[in-house]
């Protein structure tokens, strides 16, 4: 009786495991924040700013052309999407702001840039579909 017990609580353990697991594949973005719009507009002068604060901040895991082979993309667990998909650039604006700037597992958030700075950096992630 007692190893029933015992199994049973690995079953359990493991469960819980494999679901927590499966909902961190899952990257929520609350219906509010879904539907905010870029403060920036794209011109020459903020796609130079924009290239730079990709670089800075996002090209060593996402690679430089956003397809998720930077050089630090092996060590990173998850998947860092690729930027150029259609269904990546099907997110709307406020998706891509709200995950920059809040992180999750192994993505940084990035709170210490300012949202301009964020904005500029969706701005850059739209250029690489093209």
């Amino acid at each position: 009786m007692k190893q029933v017990g015992i199994l049973f609580m690995v079953a359990i353990f493991a469960i819980t495991l494999v679901s927590f697991s499966v909902d961190q594949d899952k990257w929520i973005v609350p219906e509010k924040d879904k539907a905010v719009k870029s403060t920036v507009k794209a011109s020459d002068e903020n796609l130079e700013e924009a290239k730079l604060l990709y670089s800075k901040h996002c090209k060593a895991c996402h690679g430089a052309k956003g397809l998720g082979d930077g050089p630090k993309s092996k060590s990173v667990k998850g998947d860092l999407g690729d930027f150029t998909s259609v269904a990546f650039q099907a997110q709307t604006d406020g998706e891509l702001f709200y995950k920059i700037k809040n992180g999750r597992a192994d993505m940084p958030n990035f709170k210490k840039i300012t949202d301009e700075e964020i904005w500029l950096t969706v701005l850059y992630i739209r250029e690489l579909k093209k």
